[in-house]
């Protein structure tokens, strides 16, 4: 039975470069847009409620008010007010003054009358509220009542010593069961003629809903666990085959060699593309191994007849003659090898081996040391690292060649660098020649001579830097060439740079 992985259920990669990462910081900031703007439209909603619930319940007050007023200020010769009745009692009868109950949460008792007073000033720290006032007289023009004056201002419930102290009775009577305790009220207060008494009524404001902060973050933390969920599943069938289909593309780009096929897998677009690229591989697998039976055969039926060339110039008479002929052979045989080795750079035979650099380096300029050449090697720190020895030798004698060819001398350096986050073991090779004139990468393209001339003492086929790019390349390293100048501008050799990557 296997074991159950949670990581199988889980995007490979959530890199914000990745495909996973940009489609979840996409869905991601989405979703906190649309919350957000759902967060602001409903604070709005409940603020635009709450406001009017209070309007409703000032205009219900204040209609009484201005009513009673009405009936207690009656011209004279009008029907006199009917005289008051003794009340009904009911079964829910209670002795005492009448009460009016509010229709705020809080559902306090809002007292018997309106309170009349002679004049009505706001405190200092009243907040003036036109837009409820504005509201307030459309409800009471709309009950055929319109005072001559009206005012609507917010104050603290602290501020207003009638209305805390029935806020605190209230709130003590319901004990642990009573709601949120509002912290503000409402004082409208009406003039029903100018220069009369103010009706003043007032109506506290429901505290803010305490929850709705928290059922706004659960519900947004819900919806990111549902969405986000289910597209790390869609996004896990997709990501996976991709990421093996793009391991399997930088494998064989590196190694030219073709293995096992890539099974097919995720949804049907993916699988497509895997197939696809399956027969492609299989293709360029194909060419290349006729490329390499082409280029031995090439090799093979080349290399015969120059040999048996070369025996034969022997029975000419002429030295000067015969000198040339070898040199001839000699020259094509050498080209030969370049295009043969060029064309299977990307596919060698010999296998990487863990090498020293410095003494390998070294052992190439004691060849030319021995061979009477001006080249210098200064010390080298140790350096050990996996290389395919035999190009890397080949790589470097085309350096060190074309530095003896066109200066006369070389300066072969070699030094560990950091650069790109990683290891560098960095070989330069230095001469004090004319260096390069013009473009420079255009000296990296195959048979393209430093000397234009075809003038084989001056110059060979025009491979030497190809190859060795090549090689660089095959290591997973790269080559540049740069022109040497001093102080004045002027070019004073050319130094050519070799970037091979330590392991990690």
């Amino acid at each position: 039975m296997k074991r159950w992985d949670p990581s199988r259920f889980l995007p490979p990669r959530l890199l914000p470069g990745s495909l996973t990462g940009q489609v979840m910081l996409a869905l991601a900031g989405a979703l906190l847009l649309a919350q957000t703007i759902s967060a602001i439209l409903l604070y709005k909603a409940q603020a635009e409620y709450r406001e009017q619930q209070v309007t409703q319940e000032l205009a219900m007050r204040a209609a009484i008010a201005l009513r009673h007023r009405d009936e207690v200020d009656a011209p004279e010769g009008g029907p006199p007010p009917p005289p008051p009745g003794p009340p009904e009692r009911g079964p829910h009868h209670h002795d005492g003054p009448p009460m009016m109950v509010g229709r705020g949460p809080d559902d306090m008792p809002r007292g018997p009358r309106p309170v009349r007073m002679a004049d009505f000033r706001p405190n200092p720290g009243d907040e003036a509220k036109p837009e409820i006032t504005q509201r307030l007289n459309e409800l009471l023009g709309s009950q055929d009542l319109k005072p001559q004056h009206l005012m609507v201002v917010e104050r603290d419930i602290a501020d207003d010593p009638f209305w805390k102290k029935r806020v605190d009775r209230r709130y003590a009577m319901m004990g642990d069961h009573a709601p949120p305790k509002p912290k503000h009220v409402l004082v409208a207060a009406a003039q029903a003629q100018t220069g009369g008494d103010w009706m003043v009524v007032r109506s506290s404001v429901p505290a803010r809903d305490p929850w709705l902060l928290a059922t706004l973050i659960a519900q947004t933390l819900f919806i990111y666990a549902v969405l986000v969920g289910a597209i790390a599943l869609i996004l896990r069938r997709i990501a996976r085959p991709l990421a093996a289909l793009t391991s399997r593309v930088d494998q064989f780009a590196r190694t030219r060699e073709s293995t096992d096929q890539l099974e097919p897998q995720g949804p049907a677009d993916v699988r497509h593309l895997i197939e696809a690229h399956n027969a492609m591989e299989m293709r360029i697998t194909s060419l290349i191994n006729e490329k390499d039976v082409m280029l031995g055969a090439i090799g093979h039926d080349l290399k015969t007849p120059l040999a048996a060339l070369r025996v034969r110039i022997e029975s000419v008479e002429d030295d000067a003659e015969r000198d040339k002929m070898a040199k001839t052979i000699e020259d094509i045989t050498r080209s030969l090898d370049d295009i043969l080795s060029l064309a299977r750079v990307g596919r060698p035979s010999d296998p990487v081996e863990s090498t020293e650099l410095a003494a390998l380096v070294a052992s190439i300029v004691e060849e030319y040391e021995d061979m009477g050449e001006d080249v210098e090697f200064d010390h080298a720190p140790r350096l050990v690292m996996p290389v395919r020895a035999t190009w890397l030798r080949r790589a470097l004698r085309n350096l060190i060649g074309n530095a003896l060819r066109y200066a006369g001398s070389a300066q072969v350096t070699m030094v560990r660098e950091e650069a790109e986050g990683r290891g560098w073991a960095v070989i330069r090779v230095v001469d004090h020649g004319k260096g390069i004139g013009g473009d420079i990468e255009k000296m990296f393209e195959p048979f393209t001579r430093g000397e234009p001339s075809r003038n084989t003492a001056t110059g060979g086929a025009g491979l030497g830097l190809t190859l060795a790019r090549a090689i660089a390349d095959q290591h997973g390293g790269r080559l540049t060439l740069h022109n040497q100048t001093d102080a004045r501008g002027a070019v004073t050799g050319l130094m050519a740079t070799l970037w091979l990557p330590l392991p990690a």
